[in-house]
């Protein structure tokens, strides 16, 4: 066997055992045992922020009694219902609501805020029927993902777990153990890590996404170096690049 043989031979041995990552960076939930029961107790609601949208919808057995409490935009024509108008959460965390005007609903979930609509509707409609959303509650995926990008959820709810899913999973060059998520409360960014290796990854106050949250994977050592290597390839490209431009043009001009 030649030397240089052998030397191509380690090369590759090398780069296998650099370039694959350690198991242990990439099995969730690693330390929890076979048959283990995992209790969910992270009492997680939904609560309204500022600038949410809020599709609201009051009815009644008397649909005329109800109708001066739902906004719509445009007039009913050929059987076409007009489109419901959604409420802005402001900057006082206030919606404009029909006849009762302002009302204070950041910070509520949303069976919170049926409950004041209930208690302020009592006066004007017989046991009203509110049924309130979401409109804009989307989470954004970024980083060592397959698929990053932003994800509307359809519901109130949503883990963590379940934003990676939509976005194809962390790959192999992404850290799971200390996954960022970027929260915002009315102007004020909040930054939070969760270790995705581990159990009690459960228990984290991001574990559940809000809306408009942002998740960051960072890559991992060997993404990193990835990384590098493709700048210096692509500075090497530039460079070799300008050099025979320039060979060019003085054999040219000679």
């Amino acid at each position: 066997m030649s030397s240089k043989f052998k030397l191509v031979c380690l090369s590759l041995l090398a780069l296998m055992i650099f370039s694959c990552g350690p198991k242990k960076g990439v099995v969730y939930f690693q330390d929890a045992n076979q048959f283990e029961t995992l209790i969910d107790d992270n009492a997680f609601t939904t609560k309204f922020k500022v600038d949410d949208l809020v599709s609201i919808n009051v009815s009644t057995l008397d649909p005329e009694a109800s109708a001066p409490f739902n906004l719509f935009r445009g007039a009913e024509e050929g059987g076409i219902r007009p489109e419901q108008v959604n409420y802005l959460v402001d900057k006082n965390g206030e919606i404009d609501f029909p006849v009762i005007g302002k009302v204070k609903i950041v910070g509520l979930s949303p069976s919170e805020t049926q409950q004041l609509l209930r208690d302020e509707l009592s006066d004007y409609l017989k046991n009203p029927i509110i049924n309130i959303r979401i409109r804009n509650f989307t989470v954004t995926v970024l980083g060592s993902v397959n698929r990053p990008g932003t994800y509307e959820v359809n519901g109130e709810k949503i883990t963590i777990m379940e934003a990676l899913g939509l976005a194809g999973d962390i790959n192999i060059k992404g850290r799971r153990d200390n996954v960022m998520v970027i929260r915002d409360f009315d102007g004020t960014k909040v930054y939070n890590r969760i270790n995705l290796n581990q159990k009690d990854a459960l228990k984290s106050p991001v574990y559940y996404l809000t809306q408009n949250d942002v998740v960051y994977v960072e890559p991992n050592q060997s993404g990193k170096t990835a990384s590098n290597l493709d700048q210096r390839a692509s500075i090497a490209v530039s460079i070799i690049s300008v050099l025979i431009t320039s060979t060019v043009v003085l054999l040219t001009r000679n």
